[in-house]
This record gives structure tokens, sequence and C-alpha cells, in this order.
């Protein structure tokens, strides 16, 4: 297993990146984790990211990794990179690069914007509706920056979110179905613009593309009404863009579900 935990700070910058490095022992089941801060310019805004390597990763090697982009990583981030590390051991998912987004804080007073950033518009909430720029800097920025410093494999791109996070999974899923290879959307909150949901129906794309949606049986059913309604009309659709499995995850509720939502994502898209 992993033996230490290796926390190595670079800031994006337009000079390149600079770079102070800190050991800390103790936390061995993150393994080796990297931590970016990075000012964005399309969201005029900075984020940490938190990278984390199979064990056996090696900068010099020649295997590429499948690589897993975890929205609210400051909170799922360290939860999922214990669990992955026993998913691997149990030969449930392969060695993966893990790669949290995070604000830096859960209060929105101080910068969490996943309300915004999350989100596709709706006239319940007008501070919400900022999916389509956070697209722009996964694409134009996030990832051309893991993609070049780590050994990550493009064709093997995976997203995961939960909640307002599941939301935006579904949102570039039913938009850009060609920018993730795997879409892991847990207990997707349509709360508020089920019906956007249920009419954006994007083109085909050349390349595969995987949608799981996982939807606890014990959530809100402020959440769940909504999610069950998505679930039963693209389930029903021919020609969607994504290969789609949709799973109940019986006896979970809204913040039980992630870590199960994870397990059947990664599972169905690397072992089933």
């Amino acid at each position: 297993m992993r033996f230490l935990r290796t926390i190595l700070v670079l800031t994006l910058c337009g000079t390149g990146f600079h770079a102070q490095s800190a050991e800390i022992a103790g936390m061995q089941g993150l393994g080796d984790t990297r931590h970016h801060v990075v000012t964005s310019q399309v969201l005029e805004k900075r984020l940490h990211i938190l990278v984390g390597l199979p064990e056996e990763y090696d900068p010099d090697g020649d295997t590429d990794y499948p690589t897993v982009y975890i929205l609210d990583g400051g909170e799922l981030y360290p939860l999922l990179s214990a669990y992955s590390g026993y998913l691997e051991a149990g030969k449930e998912a392969p060695p993966l690069i893990l790669v949290g987004i995070s604000y830096g804080t859960s209060d929105w007073q101080n910068g969490n914007d996943r309300g915004h950033d999350y989100t596709a518009p709706t006239d319940e909430r007008e501070h919400w509706g900022g999916a389509s720029q956070f697209q722009r800097f996964l694409s134009l920025e996030l990832l051309p920056l893991i993609e070049g410093q780590y050994r990550a494999r493009a064709d093997r791109r995976v997203i995961f979110g939960q909640s307002l996070g599941g939301q935006y999974v579904l949102y570039t899923a039913q938009t850009r179905p060609d920018l993730f290879w795997g879409h892991i959307a847990s207990n997707p909150a349509l709360h508020r613009n089920l019906p956007l949901f249920l009419s954006m129906h994007p083109e085909l794309p050349d390349k595969e593309s995987h949608l799981f949606v996982g939807s606890a049986s014990n959530d809100d059913p402020r959440f769940r009404e909504p999610a069950v309604k998505w679930i039963e009309h693209w389930s029903h659709q021919d020609n969607v863009p994504w290969r789609l499995r949709v799973e109940t995850l019986e006896g979970h509720n809204h913040f039980s579900a992630p870590p199960e939502s994870f397990r059947r994502g990664i599972r169905w898209l690397f072992t089933d």
C-alpha cells in the first residue's frame, strides 16, 4: 500500500510553475498527492487542484493512466482518494490518477462558487448558470494542464460529481459528451431546472461516451423525484449520445451515496 503522502504545491502563472514541496507522514491512504494552486483566467478565480498518483506511477515511464476529475474536491477528494486505493487493491478499479477540484472553502461567502459553476440557468436562482463557463475552464485550462504535466490518458477522462456536482456531470454529458469518456453523476440535483435537462439532446459524438447515474433510494424527495424523472425520460430515448447505466443506491441518502456511486460507476466503466 501507500506509505507516504507527498504534497507538491504548484502555482500556475504567466511564467510557468513555481513549486514548494513538503512531506506529511501518517496519512498514507492519500498516497502521493500533488497540490496545484491555479488562477483561472476563464473563471477569474483561484482554485486548488489536488492530483493523486498511483503507487506505481513513473513520470519517465511509458504507462499512461485513466484520470478521474472530482468536483467538490476539497471534501470528496480525500474521501475518494483513500477509497480508490481500496478498490484497486480489491481489483474493482485499475490504477487511476485522481484530480480533485476545490475552492478551498465550503462557504460561498469566502469563494465557494459551486452554486454558480456547476449549474445550468434557472429562473429560480439568479446566481445559477455558470456551467458553460466552467466547461470552458476544464477544456481550455485544466485538462491541458493535467495532461501536459502528468501521464494522464486523454482518451480515458472521467468526471465525478455529487448533488450540484452531479447536475454539472449531466450538463457536460448533454452538451459536450466527447469531452469526457466517462461520466459519473451521484444524486444529481435537478430540482430547479429539470425541464432544461429533459430538452437538451446533443448530437452523437464521434468518440465513445459513457454515463452512469446513481440515485439514492432515501435521497431527499426534492432531489430524488426530479432525478427519477430524468432517468425515466432518458432511459426511453433513442440515439442517446452515451451508453447509459442507471442504478438505485438502496439504503443510501443524499450524503452517504458518493462513495457507492463512485464504486459502482468505476466498476461499470473499467471492469464490467
